[in-house]
């Protein structure tokens, strides 16, 4: 049993003292409500219990979260679960997170807990309504951190908390060097001249001085840190600074100012060790506060994006206004060479936009009224007066920077070891560095107290959870704001690393691999069947349809001129076709499977389909009245880049199959055009996920790539859903990563980021985990038992400041992964 809490956690007692309102899930009539109200009242002390059907909402008091949560979900109802996000000050290292996260864990009510280093922001998940936040941040608070609400916190407040952190990190970095200095300097010295090394005996008090300035002053910050932990059984990276420098600032002291209560010839100044040990990792902790600012660049020059101002046209004339006074229906005019204002629609003029910064693509979009477009692109040519659809959190750079923040803010399941490691290994470095004191106090010839002491400082000092806490989530925050530039979003942390563990990738046809924008090539009508008469009809029923295919029949028949009537029925069956009415006559349109279904004969028309879906067409029947009046046949081209990206998906040694809703002649005439092998067509949109589920069976992980809303339950079906960032609403929520471009080719882009950012992550990983097992035998002693020389507290000192300024400058190479992995587009 793991019993590490906050060692001021919230009481039961305080937290049923206050009043609880929260929503529940599932309230559809009175008798509801008296069951959610019994349940509720039936708890010890509660009090004041009220269940509201029209805002579906309960309030009591009296009671603790966690046991209404409990007494609601017992009588058949839930509380939603939400999401508090909390910007955190002063964490340093792994055990920082680890006793941050004990302590949120430990506030009733809490769910679960997740801390990220590199970002300094906390995800707690709880019941809607039963967690404050004030109680998150007071637990925070108790456990000797800052903290505030993320949503209380202005735009860039975490890049201007990182530039505070790096100021008074160079602050103290330079008092400690200047302070150092001298100390340095006498005992360097002495060891090179007897004369020196004299005056440096005879200034023992003055380097006393200044080391006291330098450990009180600069250093200040690990032990006011770092022995609260200590004394309260949770030390962490800053207990082991304290410890290790403090000691030897101690044993100076008593061999400077005490000499004789030390055995004869053990009396050593190590004055030098304990001032350079604070100089050396303040220098390493500025180093990766300067590493760490880098990392989160690409959110930052997203959120710059978005322009401080905006023209409004009202009246006829323009007005200069702040962006955040902006509404909903809003006129704006966007000159050339301005950004967007915001996401909207164009009412008037013409323009070219880059909206690379939306989708990776670097050709400018032609834009003319009707399209829409996005706040923080940028207009090249013409003007544009724009009607403002959307504002604040609901525009698409909103919601990209909130998937980057929270696949940034999210652990990988590797993280999982990491935690579990980091959350004992301060401990067994205290243990391991008392027993090397103990062992070489023992062993050692005398006088073997000083070489004890040194050696055991060596162990404290070289030890380093900063790089391990570091090594996931920079790695994670680089790679998914490279991500984000090239058109890549990953919606949580963890699609990073299932992704690289697909060996079968799955695509849907339609808007996937092809435009998504077919049109009608071909119609055939049965003897007895008028062409324009089958048309108009069948146009007026697909005019109610949001099917790809039935846009191509309505557009064929405008281009016509015919006048389309209002169907008086129409029914939609998933994967078969359309049904209703139109003047009177009953009119179905579908696959050949919908029309045998309606028992329907299609041989008269078999050869001519057979022949179209071979081209590439999809052919489709028209019935009237129960009998077979026309084929019509539509192409829905291919997109450029989707053979390039098949290719590039099985360079990479990927197997690669078409899941479609589509006939099975024409898809598989596209999959041979592409280079696909393995082909299911003819698929319900159920039928998807047992499509997935075989693929699974036979390859291994399985990524599903779709854009339109039957492929939803196959895009949550697979390991890893990649949606088409131009399809639906839902097929995007239902996915781990969105593809912003349509560019087949950003999927290869998404497959090599996730294995170059799981590559860096391992190797961080490694010299994290390899660092510590190497080099604190070594720091114990290990070198001296073989006839080397000792590891001095000084140079393990600049070790453990390198390790992480390594780790964070290891993940940042990967802001250069576009120029890796845009080679998938030249492939």
């Amino acid at each position: 049993m793991d019993d590490r809490r906050d060692p001021h956690p919230m009481s039961d007692s305080a937290a049923a003292g206050r009043s609880l309102s929260f929503p529940v899930l599932g309230l559809s009539c009175a008798s509801c409500v008296g069951r959610v109200e019994r349940a509720l009242a039936a708890l010890p002390g509660a009090r004041d219990v009220s269940v509201n059907l029209a805002t579906a909402r309960a309030s009591l008091a009296g009671t603790g979260p966690a046991e209404a949560a409990e007494a609601v979900a017992a009588a058949g109802y839930r509380i939603p679960e939400a999401v508090t996000r909390l910007s955190l000050g002063g964490l340093s290292c792994a055990s920082c997170v680890a006793r941050v996260e004990e302590a949120l864990a430990g506030v009733p009510g809490v769910g679960a807990a997740s801390v990220n280093l590199a970002t300094g922001t906390a995800a707690v998940r709880h019941p809607e309504g039963l967690v404050a936040p004030a109680e998150l941040v007071a637990a925070v608070e108790r456990a000797g951190y800052a903290a505030r609400p993320l949503a209380e916190a202005a735009p860039g407040e975490r890049a201007d908390r990182g530039e505070r952190e790096a100021r008074s990190l160079r602050r103290d970095l330079v008092l400690a060097a200047l302070l150092s200095l001298p100390v340095v300097v006498l005992d360097m010295g002495g060891h090179l001249s007897p004369a020196l090394h004299r005056f440096a005996q005879a200034g023992a008090y003055g380097q006393a001085a200044l080391a006291t300035l330098v450990l009180a002053g600069p250093g200040r910050r690990f032990f006011a840190r770092g022995l609260p932990g200590l004394v309260g059984g949770r030390p962490d990276m800053n207990a082991l600074v304290a410890l290790g420098a403090g000691a030897a600032y101690l044993y100076s002291l008593v061999s400077a100012f005490a000499p004789a209560w030390l055995p004869a010839g053990s009396q050593h100044l190590y004055f030098e060790a304990s001032v350079l040990i604070v100089t050396l990792i303040l220098l390493g902790r500025l180093l990766e506060a300067r590493a760490r600012g880098r990392t989160g660049q690409a959110i930052a020059r997203l959120v710059d994006l978005a322009p401080r101002t905006a023209r409004v046209v009202r009246d006829g004339a323009e007005a200069e206004a702040p962006l955040g006074a902006l509404r909903v229906g809003d006129v704006v005019r966007v000159r050339p060479g301005e950004r967007v204002a915001a996401d909207g629609t164009v009412l008037s003029g013409e323009s070219y936009v880059d909206e690379s910064m939306v989708t990776g693509e670097p050709a400018p979009v032609a834009k003319r009224p009707g399209d829409r477009t996005v706040g923080g692109t940028l207009n090249q040519r013409g003007s544009l007066d724009l009607r403002v659809d959307s504002i604040g959190s609901d525009t698409v750079l909103a919601q990209i920077v909130r998937m980057v923040e929270a696949a940034q803010g999210g652990k990988l399941p590797i993280q999982a070891l990491v935690d579990r490691v980091t959350a004992r290994f301060v401990p067994v470095v205290v243990a391991v560095a008392l027993a090397t004191f103990l062992a070489w106090l023992a062993l050692a010839p005398a006088p073997a107290l000083g070489h004890a002491l040194v050696n055991a400082i060596a162990v404290l000092i070289i030890a380093c959870p900063c790089a391990m806490g570091l090594a996931t989530p920079t790695s994670i925050m680089v790679g998914t704001g490279r991500a984000a530039e090239r058109g890549v979003l990953f919606r949580n942390g963890a699609a990073l690393q299932a992704l690289q563990e697909v060996r079968v990738v799955a695509l849907d046809k339609t808007g996937t691999l092809t435009e998504g924008r077919p049109a009608l090539t071909d119609l055939v009508a049965a003897p007895g069947f008028p062409e324009e008469a089958v048309l108009r009809a069948a146009a007026a029923l697909e005019a109610r349809s949001e099917h790809p295919l039935a846009g191509a029949i309505v557009a064929a028949a405008r281009a016509r001129g015919l006048a389309l009537p209002e169907p008086e029925s129409f029914e939609a069956l998933a994967g078969f076709g359309v049904a209703g009415r139109v003047e009177g006559r009953v009119v179905a349109i579908g696959a050949r499977r919908y029309m045998e279904r309606l028992g329907i004969a299609t041989e008269a028309l078999a050869a001519q389909a057979g022949s179209l879906a071979e081209a590439g067409r999809s052919p489709l029947y028209v019935a009237l009245d129960g009998r077979l009046a026309a084929l019509l046949a539509v192409a829905d081209p291919v997109k450029a880049g989707a053979a390039e990206a098949v290719a590039a998906l099985r360079a990479r040694g990927l197997a690669v199959a078409m899941v479609t809703g589509d006939d099975a002649a024409t898809a598989r005439g596209v999959a041979r055009a592409l280079g696909i092998v393995e082909v299911a067509a003819e698929v319900l949109p159920g039928g998807k996920v047992e499509a997935v589920q075989r693929l699974r069976a036979g390859h291994g992980p399985v990524a599903f790539v779709g854009d339109g809303i039957n492929d939803a339950p196959a895009l949550a079906e697979a390991e890893v859903g990649l949606a088409i960032g131009t399809g639906t609403d839902i097929a995007v929520e239902s996915a781990d990563v969105v593809l912003m471009s349509g560019d087949p080719r950003a999927l290869a882009e998404a497959v090599a980021l996730s294995r170059a950012v799981m590559r860096n992550i391992r190797q961080n990983l490694f010299w994290a985990f390899a660092y510590n097992a190497a080099l604190i035998p070594v720091a114990a002693g290990a070198l001296t038992l073989l006839g080397g020389p000792p590891l001095s507290p000084v140079l393990a000192a600049g070790a453990m400041a390198l390790s992480s300024v390594f780790v964070v400058g290891n993940a940042l190479r990967l802001r250069r992964a576009g120029a890796t992995v845009a080679s998938a587009r030249a492939a």
